[in-house]
């Protein structure tokens, strides 16, 4: 019984101890650890962006300039050829033999010439010493002529005969990749002035360079030619392109071609660029972005685009005060500079610290623990 009170006695002056003791403190959470930066500046020009669809800057369609069977096909179907490669044979002997011909004339006309020249000295002595008549002298002279423009006629002869045989080999008339050939070997071949129309062999596109075709509206017809009437200093006309696969803006190029007028139906202006194409990958009835130039280079703010915040329509940037609150800031947004940073036209300092990564964990007001970060430039290669 002493025991049981002893230990009652000890419950209840534990009891005592602890309603006598002060409550714990509440051990409240660090504030979150964000990223924070000053923008990034940097001279940017401003760009206008387009799709445009690739066409070669030279295109041909082979046709036969002679007719004959086929003998010989040298390529093969989608193959890359250079400029005087052999493409395709028609049987040359029967043009061979025309030439020959041809030069047999020449031949036969330069001795009718012998005999007219020998005709015309001796009439000509005769009628000095009054042994031929005048009139059998100019008949001589008429004859010497005649036989001058049958060698004239045998020249001719012989030029179009080596040209009809220069056709029988068909060559490349530039660079380029060649289409699929639409004739096999043996097939009869028509061409030359006896057809209405040249038989079809294969058509051959240039790819290096290659065109870039696109349409400005009339505001972005304006803006260039403004931009290019300034005639600024260092003035960059370049253009930069982008394939559908492509990050960022590698290639370069330059505009080349505007055109005249705005077409009525479309109120848009036909324009073009060249750019290089060196490794060929780049073919024809392709599609492409492009940048097109429309101010000079002037310095902007820019910052990751992740960094942005929507708010309905506006746009915010969560920046990080001097006592580590974070307060939204109301900006105006560009275009994008690369794949990633946004230039901001209005609504930033240079000096603000930007939120660029834990954008998750902050809401305005409230605390945070900046850890200095760098915004890196966009690489364009």
């Amino acid at each position: 019984m002493i025991g049981l009170l002893l230990a009652s006695g000890g419950a209840i002056w534990v009891v005592r101890q602890h309603q006598g003791a002060a409550p714990p403190t509440a051990v409240l959470p660090p504030p979150p650890a964000v990223t924070v930066s000053p923008p990034l500046q940097r001279s940017v020009a401003r760009w206008t962006d387009f799709t445009g669809q690739f066409s070669a800057v030279d295109q041909v369609e082979l046709r036969a300039q002679v007719s004959g069977y086929l003998t010989e096909i040298h390529f093969a179907d989608g193959q890359v050829v250079h400029k005087g490669d052999l493409l395709f044979v028609i049987d040359p002997r029967p043009y061979e033999i025309a030439l020959q011909q041809a030069a047999a004339q020449y031949q036969t006309a330069v001795a009718g010439l012998d005999l007219a020249n020998q005709e015309v000295s001796r009439t000509t002595n005769l009628a000095h010493d009054n042994f031929a008549s005048r009139e059998l002298l100019d008949q001589r002279v008429q004859t010497q002529r005649a036989a001058l423009a049958t060698i004239e006629q045998a020249k001719a002869a012989i030029h179009a005969a080596q040209l009809n045989l220069e056709f029988t080999h068909i060559t490349a008339p530039f660079s380029g990749k060649i289409s699929m050939r639409n004739v096999s070997i043996g097939s009869l071949i028509s061409g030359g002035p006896g057809a209405a129309t040249g038989t079809a062999l294969t058509s051959i596109v240039s790819l290096d360079p290659i065109h870039l075709d696109f349409d400005l509206s009339e505001a972005d017809y304006l803006a260039y030619e403004r931009f290019q009437a300034t005639k600024q200093p260092g003035l960059d006309s370049t253009i930069r392109v982008s394939l559908s696969d492509e990050q960022g803006w590698p290639r370069h190029g330059q505009l080349d071609f505007i055109d005249n007028q705005i077409d009525r139906g479309s109120g848009t202006m036909h324009a073009r660029a060249s750019l290089a194409n060196p490794d060929l990958l780049i073919a024809p009835g392709q599609f492409a972005r492009l940048r097109l130039p429309v101010s000079a280079p002037r310095p902007v703010l820019l910052v990751p685009d992740a960094a942005l915040v929507t708010d309905q329509s506006r746009k915010l940037l969560m920046v990080v005060g001097a006592d580590g609150t974070v307060m939204p800031k109301q900006v105006e947004i560009g275009a994008l500079d690369g794949e990633q940073l946004r230039v901001i036209t209005s609504g930033l300092a240079a000096t603000d610290q930007v939120v660029i990564s834990g954008l998750m964990r902050v809401r305005p007001g409230v605390k945070v623990t900046p850890q200095p970060g760098r915004i890196s430039p966009a690489s364009e290669s």
